[in-house]
Order: C-alpha cells, then structure tokens, then sequence
C-alpha cells in the first residue's frame, strides 16, 4: 500500500468518490528517523481500519500531520490520523482560517443563495447542497493546530504559501523536491474557482503561484492527484497558457446582454456534467470572469457578465 518514490519519500494511494478517484498522501523521513504525514484524504467511518495497515507498514512512529489544504480530500482524515497515531496537526494560518469558515461556520442558506444568484438552477442548486450536507461528515479536521506561516520550517522543508487553487494552500520545499497538494498537477489542470469566503481573485491569485514555481524551479513536484510532476516549471508554463486561453474563451462567450456565471460555464466546458462537476465549472467560469473584470475586458452587470462598453 506504500510505495517508496526515492529515499525518505513515501506515497499512499486512497480511492476517492468524486471525479478524480484518487488522492496521495505522502510520508517523509524526519531527522530524528520517524515520519511526517502530509496530507490525510477523506475521513472515514472506520479509521483504524483504513489507517492501520498503512501504519503497519512503516518503520517508525508518524511524528506529525501536514495538511497542504482544507479541501476534504486532503483535510477530511486529520483528526482520524491524529486520533491513531497521537501526532500534531501543522495546518498553514490563512488555510485554517478558510477551514474554519467551511466546516466549522456551515451556512447552508448563504450556500444555496450564493450559487442561485450565479445563475445556477434550482435542480443543480438543491443537488450541490444535498452534496455537502452528505461530504460534511467525511471531513475530520482539527480544531487548533499549529499554524504555519511562509518561510517556517519542519524538519528542513521549507513552508511556502502558493494560492489559487485555494487561499492559504501551502507546500514543502526541500532540494528541489516540492510536497504540491494540488498547485500543480500532471495531465490535468488544477480546479481555479471563485467560492463563498474566498479571496476575490484566485486566478490572479494562481497566476502568481505559476510565477512562483518558474521561480523555484524544483526538480519534481509530487503532488495529490496524477503521476509526479517531472519538470514543474515547464509545466506551470502550460497551465498558464491553458488559462490565458480559456480566459480568451470566456471574453468570446460574453455579447450584448448578462450572462450569468452557469451560462459562460455552459460555454466553457459544455452541458453534459454532473452536478459536482457543474458547480466547479461555474466557480471556474466565475473565477475567470472575474480576472476579465479587473483586465477591463468584462464588465459586470447584475449578478451577471457583459463586454465592456455594451
């Protein structure tokens, strides 16, 4: 169940139920010769169960838990793994806060507005909220961790805090091996979406984190999703390249009269999606309309998007 990628690196693979069927978590050798958990998939009902043979399969103790974002397929088994081993959760400060935002202040009517004043229908609105009151369970997070800030260091892994996919999502960074959770990934393109609480321009946001990796140039990004990223600075190129292209897209989708942010995502990324997936093409659609806004090539208008000067 534990794959050694190089020395004092490992991989755990854990199958997922949502359109990515899988999430990585990574255990890295510390110096004092025990294990530093970063990331910890959905929680479980069981998690002795799903934990154990994992543990198992190490040759010392995990000394602590990182989580690289409050998504729940990265945060949902802190509190599961922590329960089993007695190890401290290290969660980034501005990630934590966004944490606490999502699953601990839980406003199902500032939800279901939110995506209803986008111009989502009510089928698709009542099918996203059902969705999270069923994901709420899965995600186990910790109350009071220890925070992290940029520039702190566990064990020689550098924490930097590279934004986009979410607001306070950090990586480790250690001879030019980068711990990636989801900034960067291998054959798909990180979900860059604009959601309640958020900051209000994650492509920008994003954009500088694709700057930042060119800047750091590391040799290998593993990362949370896919295979490892074997030239991350060439593949930051790409990706931005696909969102300065899809921004073009998004510029073309929008005429004369207000499109909501569910019209472009039909535009973008067509009408045959499941609801999960609709609500993450509309927070894109909504977060690339967004940077046009404040590139004065879209202008809002209502609780919907137009060409400038139209």
């Amino acid at each position: 169940m534990v794959e050694e990628l190089e020395s004092g690196i490992r991989r755990v693979t854990f199958k997922l139920p949502f359109g990515i069927d899988h999430v990585h978590c990574y255990f890295l050798r510390s110096s004092s010769g025990g294990w530093i958990l970063v990331d910890t998939g959905l929680g479980s009902r069981a998690p002795e169960a799903l934990w154990r043979p994992v543990l198992d399969e190490l040759d010392a103790p995990v000394e602590r838990i990182v989580v690289t974002h409050m998504h729940p397929d990265h945060v949902g088994g802190a509190a599961d793994v922590a329960g089993i081993t007695g190890a401290p959760v290290l969660q980034g400060r501005e990630d934590y806060a966004q944490c606490v935002q999502a699953w601990g202040k839980r406003d199902p009517e500032r939800f279901v507005a939110y995506w209803a004043g986008h111009g989502m229908p009510e089928s698709h609105v009542q099918g996203i909220a059902q969705e999270s009151d069923r994901l709420v369970s899965a995600v186990h997070w910790v109350r009071d961790p220890e925070l992290l800030d940029p520039g702190d260091e566990i064990d020689g892994w550098r924490v930097e805090v590279l934004r986009g996919h979410s607001d306070g999502h950090i990586v480790l960074l250690r001879d030019g091996v980068l711990i990636a959770g989801d900034v960067i990934l291998s054959g798909i393109t990180p979900a860059i979406g604009l959601y309640p609480n958020s900051r209000p321009d994650p492509l920008a946001d994003y954009f500088e984190t694709l700057d930042r990796i060119e800047e750091l140039a590391p040799r290998i990004a593993y990362a949370g999703h896919k295979e490892p990223v074997t030239d991350p600075a060439g593949r930051a190129r790409e990706i931005r390249a696909h969102h300065v292209e899809r921004l073009d897209h998004a510029a073309a989708a929008l005429d004369g009269t207000p499109l909501s942010a569910y019209e472009v995502s039909l535009s973008l990324f067509g009408s045959e999606l499941s609801t999960t997936l609709r609500r993450f093409a509309t927070a894109e659609a909504l977060a690339h309309l967004e940077r046009l806004v404040h590139e004065g090539r879209a202008e809002r208008a209502g609780s919907g998007y137009l060409k400038p000067g139209i």
